[in-house]
């Protein structure tokens, strides 16, 4: 009998995030430095013998447990036969990839029960799910079938969610100009402060369209750039969760500190980002 295993998935934040075309079939063509965090949601396998899903945790609410999650399509296309809990740490559509990070914990977890190979394309789950497979710093570009790992240091976030839903269809719709530069050559980091000035430079174009949205993003960016010793604050993926980077995780601790003193029903957690 297989022992039950437990899988981390950490919420991935795009650090960055150009929208550099647009495809005949629709799909939007990304750059995209993505970082992942030391939070995230937790993922138990157990034999069985039927699937089925159950939702824990303090984000539990109004989390599917059938074939609407990608965590059961996740195990469901594996040909696997486990009972799965979710127990969900991160908000949903909050521009994190809460959603299919579950879903690559899942296959990963199911590599480890059966020793076998994810059997189909994890694309065809969704575009975020190549790089949540790698779950480690990573260059994704394409619609999102292009990873690269990426050596980068470790950085110190705040991230912060309002607790707005933004659907990923409407900002995209929403984004005027569909062909901008991608990312510049990723360097060599030798410090985090030397991957920090070049994180000042670029930029996540998602990020104006999702505040015609919700406005209370701009408010929320606003927030975090009061934050001391921020060196930059960003929007991840398509919102509405939103960062602040620091050098040290004494910085992010006090900075997470202050901003849930002055927005208590927030979402907000310091992190560190590999």
């Amino acid at each position: 009998m297989k022992t039950p295993i437990e899988v981390f998935a950490p919420a991935k934040i795009n650090l960055t995030l150009h929208v550099t075309g647009l495809r005949s079939d629709g799909y939007h063509l990304l750059d995209s430095l993505v970082g992942f965090a030391d939070v995230g949601d937790r993922v138990i396998l157990e034999p069985a013998s039927k699937l089925s899903l159950r939702v824990t945790g303090p984000m539990a609410e109004g989390v599917p447990e059938d074939a609407r999650n990608l965590c059961w399509r996740a195990a469901q296309a594996f040909g696997a036969t486990v009972a799965i809990t979710l127990e969900k740490h991160l908000p949903a559509a909050a521009g994190i990839g809460g959603g299919s990070s579950d879903a690559a914990a899942v296959l990963r977890g199911l590599q480890q029960m059966y020793d076998a190979p994810v059997p189909f394309d994890p694309m065809d789950l969704g575009a975020d799910l190549p790089v949540c497979m790698l779950a480690r710093a990573a260059r994704m570009s394409g619609v999102g079938e292009q990873v690269a790992p990426a050596d980068l240091p470790p950085l110190h976030a705040v991230l912060a969610n309002p607790r707005v839903a933004v659907p990923t269809s409407a900002v995209f719709k929403a984004l005027p100009g569909k062909n901008n530069p991608p990312m510049a050559a990723l360097p060599a980091f030798s410090s985090a402060r030397d991957s920090l000035r070049w994180l000042q430079d670029q930029r996540n174009d998602l990020e104006a369209p999702a505040i015609s949205l919700q406005p209370v993003i701009e408010e929320l960016l606003k927030q975090l750039s009061f934050l001391e010793g921020q060196w930059l604050t960003r929007m991840s993926g398509s919102g509405a969760t939103c960062f602040a980077l620091f050098e040290t995780a004494g910085q992010a601790e006090l900075g997470a500190r202050d901003l849930r003193a002055n927005n208590p029903d927030w979402w907000i957690e310091h992190c560190e980002l590999t």
